[in-house]
């Protein structure tokens, strides 16, 4: 027999034992869709968290927190206040920052007509959507002059209009009272669903009348500090923690009393975590595959104790030990084959089903579909081996006189 001839008899087999088949490859089939789901999560999740850092002014953005203050090498349980005076200290002595951006934040209620709210007001800067890189969609920013002035101007997140029952445009130019003080809405911005401090839940005010008229202190919140292009990160984050050490007099060797931070980190920590994720989730569809390797051994052992005198026969017509092995790892191989083509469809259609309805972002690389392929090949060769084995090495008399 020659090896297409080989081939065109264990694909016939196949076929004649179609439901048998299909149940051997269901185990295949499953672990292959667990596989593929699970990498599409991570995979979409992981360029998710990328859009939206790049959407955010991307890594070269620090942020600085207010920290523990320390007596002795012990923490205290107050954090300590970072104020306007270190926000100004900052745009005079820092060497190494594009732009600086303070944030006064508070949560107050929001009234509009009949209608009232509790979202977070932002007392921040006019360059708070360069440095941030959020569009106005609507209307504009407010300025410097009205910063200076005090004026009481308001732009709102995305989500404002929506808990209104308004149309972003339409809010433009009305009044609201941001605790109990009027505002006129002069922009809204674009939605942005950030992983972290997501603007679109909050209201933005200029930082002077927030700190007099609302919120009643000038007590920062946090800082993002762009640092300039061609700088490293490091320098940058040593600048602004020189000049803060020197404000906040913190004497050489003593500890911080503030925080400083990356978004670079934010994305190794998501990396980190999905990564164990991705672990766990691939134990669980490892077992699978595992199982359904199994399932094709004993089936594919089945098979050639059922075709015993067939294996005779073909031997005692000048079949050899590699036509009879080829025959059943062309099996073996075949039946991985279509459970791994099988399980990607599936695994696919579950990528699909959880982005349309639970709102997941998944994606499906090609580099899955690859890995999944060769997986689900190397699971039909590997445990196809042993039973290919035993049938090749039947001696022809005894299974003549098999019944």
């Amino acid at each position: 027999m020659t090896v297409f001839e080989t081939i065109r008899v264990a694909l016939e087999s196949i076929v004649h034992n179609l439901l048998r088949s299909t149940l051997t490859m269901l185990g295949i089939i499953i672990g292959v869709a667990a596989v593929i789901a699970i990498v599409a999560l991570i995979t979409g999740a992981q360029r998710a968290v990328d859009e939206q850092i790049s959407q955010l002014g991307g890594a070269r953005v620090l942020s600085v927190q207010p920290g523990q203050s320390y007596w002795r090498g012990v923490a205290s349980a107050n954090r300590v206040s970072m104020t306007i005076d270190d926000y100004e200290a900052l745009v005079q002595d820092a060497h190494y920052l594009e732009e600086l951006v303070p944030e006064i934040s508070s949560y107050g209620q929001i009234k509009f007509g009949n209608q009232n709210l509790n979202h977070r007001i932002n007392g921040t800067t006019p360059n708070y959507p360069e440095v941030h890189r959020i569009e106005v969609e609507h209307g504009r920013m407010f300025s410097e002059g009205d910063v200076l002035a005090h004026r009481r101007m308001a732009v709102l997140g995305q989500e404002i209009p929506v808990n209104l029952d308004m149309e972003p445009e339409t809010m433009l130019g009305r009044t609201v009272l941001i605790n109990r003080v009027p505002f006129q809405v002069v922009g809204v911005f674009e939605r942005v669903g950030a992983p972290w401090q997501n603007p679109d839940d909050d209201i933005f005010i200029p930082i002077t009348t927030a700190e007099q008229r609302v919120i009643g202190n000038d007590r920062l919140d946090r800082m993002s500090a762009k640092v300039a292009d061609g700088v490293p990160l490091e320098t940058g984050m040593v600048d602004v923690e020189r000049v803060l050490r020197r404000e906040h007099k913190i004497r050489p060797g003593g500890q911080n009393d503030f925080m400083i931070m990356n978004r670079q980190q934010f994305v190794e920590a998501q990396q980190q975590s999905m990564a164990i994720f991705a672990y766990l989730l691939g134990g669980v569809a490892s077992v699978s595959l595992l199982v359904g390797g199994i399932g094709v051994m004993n089936i594919m052992l089945v098979s050639v104790t059922e075709r015993i005198r067939e294996i005779g026969v073909r031997k005692a017509l000048g079949a050899t030990r590699f036509n009879i092995l080829t025959q059943f790892l062309t099996e073996a191989l075949t039946i991985g084959a279509l459970g791994g083509m099988l399980g990607i469809a599936l695994g696919a259609g579950i990528a699909t089903a959880m982005a349309n309805l639970a709102g997941f972002n998944t994606y499906v690389s090609i580099e899955a579909v690859i890995l999944a392929v060769g997986v689900s090949v190397g699971v039909g060769l590997i445990f196809g081996v042993w039973p290919a084995r035993r049938a090749a090495q039947l001696d022809p008399v005894e299974a003549l006189r098999h019944d």
